[in-house]
Order: C-alpha cells, then sequence, then structure tokens
C-alpha cells in the first residue's frame, strides 16, 4: 500500500499539468473571480422628467447615480432607443414607478440607489416596478437560460472532439492519415463536419427541450437560436482540435477545462461587461463563448433578428477561421511540413 501510494505521488508530480490543476488553477480562478466580483466602479444612469422638484433631484445625485432629466413619453421605448439608460424613474399623484430594462444584476443596483435616495425623502413611498423585457420575480434559470444553452453546445462538443482527437493522434490513426495524399485542410473540415452532425442533432434537441419542456421563452425566432448554435459547435471543435495539439492524453484534456472553459463561463453573460471592474469585460471579445450566449439572448430576451446579431455571428465565424488556421499549422508538424 505504502509503494503504491509513493508511485502515484511521484507520478503526479512528474506530470506538470496535474500539478498545474491542483496547485496553480485553484488561484487563478479564484483570482479572476476576485477580480469579476470585486467592487464595481459602475454608475447607474437614471432619467428624471426635467420638470421634477429640485429637491428630488439633489437626493438622486448624492447617491452614486448619473442622473439625467428629459420629457420621457414612452418609458420603454426610451429604454429600447437609449441602451445606455438603466431605468426611468417616474413620480405622479398616482404612485412612484421605476421602468427597467430588464431582471438583471444593473438594474438591481440602479433600484438600490434609488430606494436609498428616496428614502431620506419619503421612506413610506410605495414604488411599482416595471420591465421592458423580462418580469419581476422570473427565476433564475428564465434570466440566465440563454448561457447555459451557449455553454452546453460549446463544452461536450469541444470533449468529445479534442478527447477523441489526442485518442486518434495516440494511436498512430492521424500520423497514417497525413501520409496519405488527403491535405491538411479537407483533414480538419474532415473531423469538423463529423463531429457537426453530432452538433446539428445536439443543437435540435436542446433548443426544443428548453424551449418546448422547460419552458424557456424565446420573444425571436428560435432558427436563429439553432444557427447561432451551430456556428458554436463548429467553432467548439476547431477549438477542442487547437487543445488536443497541446494533450498526449484524454486526461490532460480534462486538466485544461480550468484554463479553457471555466474563463469563459465568467464572460458568457453571467455577469455585465459594464459591471466587471478595471476593464476586465474587454477580455470577453476573445472568448467564442461570449459571441454566442450574447446573441442567443438577443434572439431570446430581446426578440432580435439577423440585424441584431450579425455581428456576432461574424465574431464566432471569424474565430472558427483563425482555430482552423492555426490547426492548419499544427497539423504540418506531422508531415513534417
Amino acid at each position: 500500500m505504502r509503494n503504491l501510494a509513493k508511485r502515484v505521488i511521484f507520478q503526479t508530480l512528474n506530470d506538470k499539468r496535474s500539478v498545474a490543476l491542483i496547485l496553480i488553477a485553484p488561484l487563478l480562478i479564484l483570482t479572476l473571480v476576485y477580480f469579476l466580483l470585486g467592487d464595481s466602479d459602475y454608475v447607474p444612469v437614471v432619467v428624471l422628467d426635467e420638470n421634477a422638484q429640485t429637491q428630488l433631484v439633489e437626493a438622486f445625485e448624492a447617491e452614486t447615480l448619473e442622473v439625467r432629466l428629459d420629457t420621457v413619453d414612452n418609458p420603454s421605448g426610451y429604454l429600447e432607443d437609449n441602451k445606455d439608460v438603466d431605468a426611468i424613474f417616474e413620480a405622479t399623484s398616482e404612485g412612484t414607478t421605476i421602468t427597467l430594462r430588464e431582471p438583471s444584476t444593473k438594474s438591481s443596483k440602479a433600484v438600490r440607489e434609488i430606494q436609498a435616495a428616496l428614502s431620506a425623502l419619503n421612506p413610506a413611498a410605495d414604488i411599482e416596478m416595471n420591465y421592458v423585457y423580462g418580469e419581476e420575480g422570473q427565476s433564475t434559470f428564465d434570466s440566465f437560460g440563454y448561457v447555459f444553452l451557449s455553454l452546453f453546445s460549446f463544452f461536450f462538443v469541444f470533449i468529445l472532439s479534442a478527447m477523441a482527437l489526442v485518442k486518434e493522434r495516440s494511436g498512430g490513426t492521424l500520423e497514417r492519415l497525413l501520409m496519405t495524399p488527403i491535405k491538411r485542410g479537407q483533414v480538419i473540415l474532415g473531423y469538423t463536419l463529423g463531429y457537426g452532425v453530432f452538433a446539428v442533432v445536439q443543437s435540435v434537441f436542446i433548443v426544443l427541450y428548453t424551449i418546448y419542456v422547460l419552458g424557456l421563452t424565446s420573444l425571436g425566432n428560435i432558427g436563429w437560436v439553432m444557427l447561432v448554435m451551430l456556428l458554436m459547435a463548429g467553432t467548439a471543435v476547431l477549438f477542442g482540435a487547437t487543445i488536443s495539439v497541446f494533450a498526449r492524453s484524454e486526461l490532460q484534456v480534462v486538466q485544461m477545462i480550468p484554463f479553457t472553459i471555466i474563463p469563459q463561463v465568467f464572460f458568457s453573460g453571467l455577469i455585465p461587461l459594464d459591471l466587471i471592474p478595471y476593464g476586465l469585460g474587454n477580455l470577453s471579445y476573445v472568448m467564442p463563448i461570449f459571441y454566442g450566449a450574447t446573441a442567443i439572448k438577443e434572439v431570446m430576451v430581446y426578440g432580435s433578428g439577423f440585424a441584431g446579431i450579425w455581428g456576432y455571428l461574424l465574431g464566432l465565424i471569424v474565430y472558427a477561421g483563425v482555430l482552423y488556421l492555426l490547426n492548419m499549422r499544427a497539423l504540418g508538424k506531422y508531415r513534417g511540413h
């Protein structure tokens, strides 16, 4: 028993990836969480009626709020046209109303600051909450379901393709294939199309199950959601192929997940980019899950069509193109090029 324990210890110590997984990965992830969930310097933007009382305006300005004075006839339409506005505050003889874009962390911060301002004027004020998208008290799944759609479509295809490619390379299948006249680009496309069949089935199954069984609401056409998920799956195959270059076994693929997949989760939409301090939100633009999750949110939450998601689709296509070129270069060493 003692000899077996020693062998396991020395084998683990000789595997740099295992040591990194045990010691370094938790520290990196905790550091990332510390920065992402740290104190945000974001200041919510609240619109008041341009004829609002001076006392009310001063109370709002005393809090961590950017106050704008404007005439608002249709709060919902105003928020749709002004993406930088977080809340519209209306005080009439009938009552007090706060209109927000959607239930989110940003909305919650705006509401807290507004309530703090009102507590100094009228602590007993009854506030009505309205949302342009979603509703108060909706479940966490309703709020973040789009994130899990993009995450699952990416993660499982990534694992499948990366492990399969490592197995083919370690078994010599890939080297024998590259010794034939087949081109490297055809090899990559072949793998992508092969796993793409499973990606199509997975995407259709997940979307239909989530919407029609789990009851996740989609304001837009689910066809756009499936298209995004297919692009995500294709990118995941190429991403898995790229990661497999640095792994010599299926275990090493799993060991790379904390460095390749988990960081992307934090930038997928779970945390609004405006609330991420130190400008770290800009890191989302180099992560494929961000483009997929944002596009799916645009369709399902905001009801957008192609005009609202084409930029994110282009981002996924460019990302896939870059990964394709990297894989072409990586395969060259197996042919001696």
